[in-house]
């Protein structure tokens, strides 16, 4: 069952499946590695997407620098939409696995009355069916950071499988609709990108041993 903490203007999204393990496991003590194998989108320039892994395992942040969806004074007509798909290669210890327990999105929003912003997420491993996409939508009046939080149960996480190798695929999307607003005259926006690596997503790892 999925449950949904929303924060004031916020949101952020989780993954969501079944498990066969019977045993949890603390973090591996082996430090591990993500490596970005592609990246595509309108929100994701070439450069412009990092990620960084916490030293205790449990966590990987990624951090965008150019992720912007907008409508209005200065936008192009293909601006109230962005996206990008991240492709990651995870470097995982022997004998465990990881399931994305949980991932936090953050960033800050100006909507004029009338506009409306929506975030939207999938997850799945490759070779994996994708999982459903979870939308989120902010309505203006609003200008403010924006972060909120579901989460999924334990017993629902989807785990990588044992002794393959799954490339992660990450999908989000940004879009802004002017609504009743008049975008001759103004603008809304929608940002999920960072100047001084101060926000960034958060995807939360849960752990298991492999059987042996």
């Amino acid at each position: 069952m999925l449950s949904r903490v929303l924060a004031v203007g916020g949101v952020v999204v989780s993954l969501l499946g079944s498990t066969g393990f019977t045993s949890a496991a603390t973090p591996p003590p082996d430090k591990i590695v993500i490596d970005v194998a592609t990246v595509n989108g309108s929100g994701c320039p070439a450069g412009t997407a990092a990620i960084a892994v916490s030293p205790d395992n449990t966590a990987f942040t990624v951090t965008y620098s150019n992720y912007l969806a907008q409508v209005g004074v200065g936008s192009k007509p293909t601006d109230f939409r962005k996206n990008c798909q991240l492709d990651l290669d995870v470097h995982v210890p022997q004998g465990f696995t990881y399931a994305i327990a949980a991932a936090d999105y953050r960033g800050f929003a100006h909507l004029e009355p009338g506009a409306t912003g929506t975030e939207k997420a999938n997850y799945y491993f490759q070779g994996s069916p994708q999982t459903s996409s979870l939308t989120h939508e902010f309505r203006g009046g609003l200008d403010d950071s924006w972060q909120a939080t579901d989460a999924v149960a334990v017993a629902a996480l989807v785990y990588a499988p044992c002794g393959e190798k799954r490339n992660f695929n990450i999908n989000t999307e940004l879009r802004v609709s002017a609504g009743t607003s008049d975008p001759s005259r103004t603008t809304s926006f929608m940002t999920m990108d960072s100047t001084d690596g101060s926000i960034n997503t958060t995807y939360h790892l849960a752990w298991k041993q492999c059987p042996r």
